[in-house]
């Protein structure tokens, strides 16, 4: 019987200090519950925003770039920064880590998506490494980029065929506003109108989404049959408390326990492209 298998989204914002620069006790803390869901027999992939922000803290931003050329040098300083932090908290748990960068073009490629497919699940083998993946910012293109890594977690979620997605974020769920009053909302079982007005457009300067891609990623992951959960990064143990059952954040329940991911190698669904 294969390993229960959670994909784990880290956000821009949940890595980042409130200045913009990489957060490093929090990407250790982290790094120490992934390795923590390891031990519990769980196979993680990470798909780990921050390559942009740490770009701009070398670069000297102050708020995130307009151009997709200022954009990709971001991502091209900023990527072996934060890799690098990643293989040093993760070897100090006797860990290796996996950079997979990957562009809408490549899961919308029947061979391509099966190569990664593949790749993944030979990684997974390895009990010792964890693949991190993100968006190829480098050689995407403006039209064509993913935008946030909430729907590329969702997809990565759907090609692996994982039990749950996990999206850590800055915020605590989603929220209800109505009457005057400020309520999570710790389940959803049905997307429809009134979910999706309560999700609010975010851009942050060293960001991109908000809870629209997240609602976007809930009604992929879900139509596959993959609970997905957002929960706040910064909270005390989060990936741990939610492995133990523990309500926190927002799930996004699975109506039934059907299986339907299609074909492996099928391209990406029009209505579901970044």
């Amino acid at each position: 019987m294969r390993a229960e298998r959670w994909v784990v989204k880290l956000g821009t914002g949940v890595l980042s200090t409130a200045a913009g620069s990489l957060d490093l006790h929090q990407v250790e803390n982290l790094t120490r519950q992934l390795v923590e869901l390891k031990k519990k027999d769980i196979e993680v992939i990470v798909v780990s925003s921050g390559a942009i922000g740490c770009g701009m803290e070398i670069l000297g931003y102050s708020k995130r770039p307009d151009t997709i050329e200022e954009l990709q040098a971001c991502s091209t300083l900023g990527q072996p920064f934060l890799m690098h932090y990643y293989k040093k908290f993760f070897s100090f748990y006797g860990f290796h880590v996996a950079q997979i960068l990957v562009t809408y073009f490549d899961l919308d490629s029947l061979s391509l998506r099966s190569n990664i497919r593949k790749l993944l699940e030979y990684l997974l083998l390895k009990k010792t490494v964890i693949p991190i993946i993100n968006e190829n910012d480098c050689v995407s293109f403006e039209e064509i980029r993913f935008g946030d890594n909430d729907r590329l977690s969702s997809h990565i979620a759907v090609l692996t065929k994982a039990d749950r997605l996990v999206i850590l974020s800055n915020v605590s769920g989603l929220m209800d506003y109505s009457n005057g009053e400020k309520k999570p909302i710790p389940f959803v079982d049905e997307i429809d109108s009134r979910i999706e007005k309560l999700a609010e457009g975010t851009r942050s300067e060293r960001s991109v989404g908000g809870m629209i891609t997240k609602i976007e990623a809930a009604k992929i992951a879900v139509s596959a049959g993959i609970q997905m959960q957002i929960a706040d990064g910064r909270e005390k143990d989060v990936l741990i408390r939610i492995h133990e059952g523990e309500t926190l954040g927002t799930l996004f329940r699975v109506k039934n326990d059907a299986r339907t991911f299609g074909a492996d190698s099928q391209p990406l669904p029009k209505s579901q492209r970044g």
